[in-house]
C-alpha cells in the first residue's frame, strides 16, 4: 500500500492514519506499534512528511504482511474482476456493504484463498460454479445476498471446507447431499431458502466434527436420519419449518455439547404436523448444556419429566402443539435462566405451579390453549422482567391477582377466554408499561371499572368484551392517546358514551354493542377517523349522522336501537320527524300549492325538452363528458406544471399513457397528470371510458379527478390528459415489490407495510368496490384492479385509480365508445378472472376475482405471474395448498413476521383471498361479506 496524501491539516492526517490502523486486523511484525501519541506523527514507521509544512506526503506499507478488513462500510458497485490478480490473497472479507452485480468467476484462479466472506451485500446472478476450484477454501460466507439459483455441484471439490453459510440467498433445487461427504465440515447454515429433498442417510458419519447444522425454513422432507445421534460435537441443530415426517429416532442424550435444538414448526411457519413422537425425549434432560429447546407440532403425547429442572442453562423452552399431557412440574422453577417459556396448544392440566415465580429472568410466558385450571398464581407478580403474558383459552378461575400489577415491564396481558370472576383489579390499570394490549374478554368479570383506568396512556388495544361489567364508563379514557381498538361489547354498561373518547384521534375501531348505553349518539364520533363502529343493541335515540364513519354503512352497525332515525339510506332507518307544528297556516297552504303548480309545469317542460334533445345528447362528443362537471385546463398550463413533461417528473407509465407529477402555477397544488397515449390502440377509448366512469362518482377510496384537458400540443397533435389528486405515498405495487423509496417514505429507505396497514388497505379497496358495484347509482366494473392501480395518500389511505378499462353496466344511453371501450382488453394477466378469457360478459364478479388475487399478493408479497408458478400452479393454488397443509406462516411476506401477529388472522385473510379468487364466479365471496370479515379481525395476540 503506497500512495500520496495531501490537503487538509496535520490533525486530519493524524485521524486518517489512526482510521487506517483500526482497519488492520493482523500486523505480524508489529509495524504499526509506533503509530501512537508517544512520538510525533512524522516519525511513525512508513510515514513521510514534507519538510516545510510537516504534512504527510506519502505512506509506505509495502511487504509487511498487514491484513486489511473492509467489512461494514458503504462500498457500492461491482467487485473488481482484477482482484483475482492478487494470487497470494488468502482472505477476502467484504460483508455488510452495498456491493452489487455478480460474484466474479475469476476468483477461481486464487488458489491460496482460504476465507471468502461476501455476505450482507446486494450480489445477484447465482453462485458461480468456479468457486469449486478454490480447493484451499475453508470458510465460505455468502448469506443474505439475493443470489438465486442452485448450489453448484462443483462444491464437492472443496475438501478443506469447514464453514458454509448460504442463508436467505433465494436458492432452490435439491438439498446438496454431496456437502455431507466433506469430512472437515463444522458449520452448515443454509436457512431461509427453497431447498427440496431429504437429509443424507449418513449424516454425521462422514463429518465427525460437525458443530452447527441449520436448515430451517426450506422445503426439505423425509425422516430424520438416526445417524444424527453420532454427531458427538453437535452444538446447534435447527430444522424447523420444513416438511419432515415420521418418528424422531435420535438419541439426543449422546449429544453432550448440544446447546440449541429446534424441530417442527418455527415462528414463521406451521410445517411439521406429520412428525411423530420422540423415542428418546427423556434423554434431552441429559443435555446439560442445552440453552434453547423448541419443539412444535410433534406428537409427543406425554408429560414433562421432573428431571427437566436439571437444565439450568435453558433460556428458551418452547413446546407448541405437541400433545403434551399432565401437569406442569414444579421443577420448572429451577430453570432460573429462562427468558421465554411457551407451552401453547397442548393438553396440560392442573394448576400453574407457584414455582413459576422463581423465573426472575422470564420475559415472555405463554400457556394459552391448554386446560390449566385453578387460580392464577400470585407469584407471577415476582416476574419483574416479564413483557408478555398469555394465559388465554384455559379453564382458569377465581379473581385476577392484583400482584400482576407488580410486573412493571409488561407490554401485553392476555387473559381472555377463561372462567375468571370478580372485579378488574385497579392495579392492572396502573401498569403504565402496557402498550400493546390488555385482553380480558370472555370471562365472568363483574362490577364497575376502577377510576384508575386513565393510567394506561400508551395502550393500543383494550378488549373487555363478553363479561358482566356494569356502571358508567369512567372518564379516564381521555389519556389513552395511543388507543386504536376499544371493545366494550356484551356487558351491562349504561349511561351515555364518555365524552373522553372524543380526544382519541388514533381510535380506529369501537365496539360498544349489546350494552345499555342511551341518549343521542355523540357527534364527536363522526369527527374521528374510525374504520369500524358497532353501536348495535343499545338504547340510543335520535338522528344518525351521515358524516364521517356514518357515511359508510358497511363500516357501522346501529341495529337494535329502535329509537334511531335518519342516517344513510343503506341503514334503512325511519325518517326523522321534525318538531314543527302539523297545522299549516292558510298562507303556507297557498304557498305550497303555488309551488307545486310551478314545479309541475317545470317538470313537464323539462320532459318535453328532454325528449326533443335526446338524439342530440347521444351525438355529444365523448371527450366532453367529464369536462361538463370540471373546468378544463389548457395544454400550456400542464406543460408548465410538469416542466415540459420532463423525465424527472415521470412517476409511472403504462400501455395507455404516462403519469407525471406536476405543480399548478396559480395555486401551487401538487397533482398527478395522466397523459393518454393516443397512438396506442384503445388510448382514446381509455380516455372516454375513464371520463364516463369518473363523471358522477365520488368516494373516499377512489382517486379524485380534478380536471381534464382535451386539446392539441405545441406541435399540433391531439392531446388528452386527466388531472388527479397527487398520492405522495405512491402505489401498493411499489410498497410490495420495490426496494427504493418514494417521496418522504420511511427514513430507513425501506418499504415496510405491517399487517395492520395491509388490512387497512384491503378494507379501503373493498369499500371502493362496494361503492362502485352497489352504491353509486350505476354498476361500475373496474376491470383492472391490481397493486399498481391502488394509490396511497399521505395518511396511507388507499384509493383505487385508473378507470381506463372500466365499464358501466346499467346505463342504456351511453355513447357507443363507452359500450365497446377496451372490449378487447379485460384486465391484466394474472388479475383478470378466467371467465373473461373464455369470452364471458364483464361482471362485478370479475372485480371480486381481481380483489382476491390482490389480497393474496398483499399478504404473500408474490405476484400472480411470479416465476415460481410454473404451468398448472398459480398464486391461488399456492395459497390454497398452504392453507390445506397448515403452513401459512411459511408463505406470507416475511416482513409481516416481525410483528406479534395472530396466525388465525393471517389464515382468515388468506381464506378470503382464496375464496374471492375462486375459478367459478358463483363460489366467490360477496364484497359485503368481505368487509364484514375484515372488520371482525383481531390482528395481534
Amino acid at each position: 500500500m503506497h500512495g500520496v496524501v495531501s490537503r487538509s491539516s496535520i490533525d486530519t492526517d493524524h485521524h486518517a492514519l489512526l482510521e487506517i490502523k483500526s482497519k488492520i486486523t493482523i500486523d505480524p511484525r508489529g509495524f504499526l506499534e509506533s503509530w501512537n501519541d508517544s512520538i510525533p506523527l512524522c516519525m511513525w514507521q512508513g510515514v513521510t512528511c514534507g519538510r516545510r509544512h510537516q504534512r504527510v506526503t506519502s505512506l509506505n506499507l509495502t511487504d509487511i504482511g498487514l491484513v486489511l478488513s473492509l467489512f461494514q462500510n458503504s462500498f457500492t458497485g461491482e467487485i473488481p474482476v482484477n482482484i483475482s490478480s492478487c494470487l497470494k490473497l488468502s482472505v477476502i472479507n467484504l460483508p455488510y456493504n452495498m456491493l452489487s452485480g455478480k460474484i466474479p468467476k475469476s476468483f477461481s484462479s486464487m488458489s491460496m484463498l482460504k476465507r471468502l466472506v461476501l455476505g450482507e451485500n446486494k450480489l445477484t446472478g447465482g453462485i458461480p460454479p468456479s468457486i469449486g476450484n478454490l480447493t484451499s477454501l475453508e470458510q465460505l460466507f455468502l448469506g443474505y445476498c439475493p443470489l438465486g439459483g442452485v448450489i453448484p455441484d462443483s462444491f464437492n471439490r472443496l475438501k478443506n471446507l469447514q464453514t458454509i453459510v448460504l442463508a436467505e440467498n433465494g436458492l432452490h433445487g435439491p438439498n446438496p447431499l454431496f456437502l455431507f461427504n466433506l469430512s472437515r465440515l463444522e458449520v452448515v447454515s443454509i436457512v431461509k431458502n427453497q431447498l427440496t429433498g431429504s437429509l443424507s442417510s449418513n449424516l454425521c458419519l462422514s463429518q465427525p466434527h460437525l458443530r452447527t447444522l441449520l436448515l430451517e425454513i426450506n422445503y426439505l422432507s423425509g425422516i430424520f436420519p438416526p445417524s444424527i445421534s453420532n454427531c458427538s460435537e453437535l452444538e446447534m441443530f435447527d430444522v424447523t419449518d420444513n416438511f419432515f415426517e415420521g418418528e424422531i429416532n435420535i438419541d439426543f442424550g449422546k449429544l453432550q455439547n448440544l446447546g440449541h435444538l429446534s424441530i417442527g414448526r418455527g415462528s414463521r411457519g406451521t410445517y411439521g404436523r406429520h412428525l411423530g413422537g420422540m423415542k428418546y425425549f427423556d434423554s434431552l434432560t441429559n443435555c446439560s448444556n442445552l440453552e434453547v429447546l423448541a419443539i412444535s407440532d410433534v406428537q409427543l403425547r406425554r408429560g414433562l419429566p421432573d428431571s427437566l429442572g436439571n437444565l439450568t442453562k435453558l433460556s428458551v423452552l418452547v413446546l407448541h402443539s405437541s400433545y403434551m399431557l399432565g401437569g406442569l412440574p414444579s421443577s420448572i422453577g429451577n430453570l432460573f435462566s429462562l427468558t421465554e417459556l411457551s407451552l401453547s396448544g397442548n393438553n396440560f392440566i392442573g394448576m400453574i405451579p407457584e414455582s413459576i415465580g422463581k423465573l426472575r429472568n422470564l420475559g415472555e410466558l405463554v400457556t394459552d390453549e391448554n386446560n390449566f385450571s385453578g387460580t392464577i398464581p400470585k407469584s407471577i407478580g415476582n416476574l419483574s422482567t416479564l413483557t408478555k403474558l398469555y394465559l388465554t383459552r384455559n379453564k382458569l378461575e377465581g379473581t385476577i391477582p392484583s400482584a400482576i400489577g407488580k410486573c412493571k415491564n409488561l407490554l401485553l396481558l392476555s387473559l381472555y377466554d377463561n372462567n375468571l370472576s370478580g372485579s378488574v383489579p385497579k392495579e392492572l390499570f396502573q401498569m403504565s408499561s402496557l402498550s400493546i394490549g390488555l385482553y380480558l374478554s370472555r370471562n365472568n368479570l363483574s362490577g364497575v371499572l376502577p377510576k384508575e383506568i386513565g393510567s394506561l396512556k400508551n395502550l393500543g388495544i383494550l378488549d373487555l368484551s363478553h363479561n358482566r361489567l356494569s356502571g358508567e364508563v369512567p372518564s379516564g379514557f381521555s389519556s389513552y392517546v395511543s388507543l386504536e381498538y376499544l371493545d366494550l361489547s356484551n356487558n351491562s354498561f349504561h349511561g351515555s358514551m364518555p365524552v373522553s373518547l372524543s380526544s382519541l384521534r388514533g381510535l380506529q375501531y369501537v365496539n360498544v354493542s349489546r350494552n345499555n348505553f342511551s341518549g343521542h349518539i355523540p357527534t364527536y364520533l363522526q369527527e374521528l377517523a374510525l374504520k369500524g363502529l358497532d353501536l348495535s343493541y343499545n338504547n340510543f335515540e335520535g338522528e344518525v349522522s351521515v358524516n364521517g364513519v356514518f357515511a359508510n354503512a358497511s363500516a357501522i352497525s346501529v341495529v337494535g336501537n329502535p329509537r334511531l332515525c335518519g342516517g344513510v339510506p343503506e341503514l334503512h332507518l325511519p325518517t326523522c320527524r321534525t318538531k314543527r307544528s302539523r297545522k299549516l297556516s292558510l298562507r303556507a297552504v297557498v304557498a305550497i300549492s303555488l309551488s307545486s303548480t310551478v314545479a309541475g309545469l317545470a317538470l313537464l317542460s323539462f320532459f318535453l325538452f328532454h325528449c326533443c334533445c335526446r338524439k342530440k345528447k347521444r351525438e355529444k362528443p365523448a371527450d366532453s363528458i367529464l369536462t361538463e362537471s370540471f373546468e378544463k385546463i389548457s395544454y400550456g398550463r400542464l406543460f408548465k406544471a410538469t416542466e415540459g413533461f420532463s423525465a424527472a417528473n415521470l412517476i409511472g407509465s403504462g400501455g395507455f399513457g404516462s403519469v407525471y407529477k406536476g405543480i399548478l402555477d396559480e395555486s401551487g397544488l401538487t397533482v398527478a397528470i395522466k397523459v393518454l397515449n393516443l397512438q396506442h390502440r384503445g388510448g382514446s377509448r381509455s380516455f372516454t371510458a375513464e371520463c364516463e366512469a369518473l363523471r358522477n362518482i365520488r368516494h373516499r377510496n377512489l382517486v379524485k379527478v380534478i380536471t381534464s384537458c382535451s386539446s392539441i400540443d405545441f406541435q399540433g397533435n391531439d392531446f388528452k390528459a386527466l388531472v388527479y389528486d397527487f398520492m405522495p405515498n405512491g402505489s401498493l405495487e411499489t410498497w410490495l415489490h420495490s426496494s427504493t423509496t418514494v417521496d418522504h417514505l420511511h427514513h430507513d429507505g425501506l418499504h415496510q407495510l405491517n399487517l395492520v396497514q395491509r388490512i387497512s388497505i384491503a378494507k379501503d379497496v373493498a369499500y371502493a368496490l362496494d361503492y362502485l358495484h352497489y352504491r353509486c347509482g350505476n354498476v361500475v366494473v373496474h376491470r383492472d384492479l391490481k397493486p399498481s392501480n391502488i394509490l396511497l395518500d399521505s395518511d396511507m389511505v388507499a384509493h383505487v385509480g385508473d378507470f381506463g378499462l372500466a365499464k358501466i353496466l346499467s346505463l342504456d344511453e351511453l355513447p357507443d365508445a363507452n359500450k365497446s371501450s377496451s372490449s378487447h382488453v379485460r384486465g391484466t394477466i394474472g388479475y383478470a378472472p378466467p371467465e373473461y378469457g373464455d369470452g364471458n360478459e364483464v361482471s362485478t364478479g370479475g372485480d371480486i376475482y381481481s380483489y382476491g388475487i390482490l389480497l393474496l399478493e398483499t399478504l404473500t408479497g408474490k405476484k400472480p405471474v411470479d416465476p415460481m408458478f410454473p404451468e398448472g400452479l398459480s398464486l391461488h393454488s399456492y395459497v390454497a395448498s398452504a392453507l390445506a397443509g397448515g403452513f401459512v406462516l411459511q408463505i406470507v411476506d416475511p416482513k409481516l413476521l416481525h410483528d406479534d401477529v395472530k396466525e388465525e388472522c393471517l389464515v382468515t385473510l388468506l381464506k378470503i383471498g382464496v375464496q374471492c379468487s375462486s375459478e367459478a364466479p358463483q363460489d366467490r365471496m360477496a364484497i359485503g361479506t368481505v368487509i364484514h370479515e375484515l372488520l371482525s379481525l383481531t390482528v395481534t395476540r
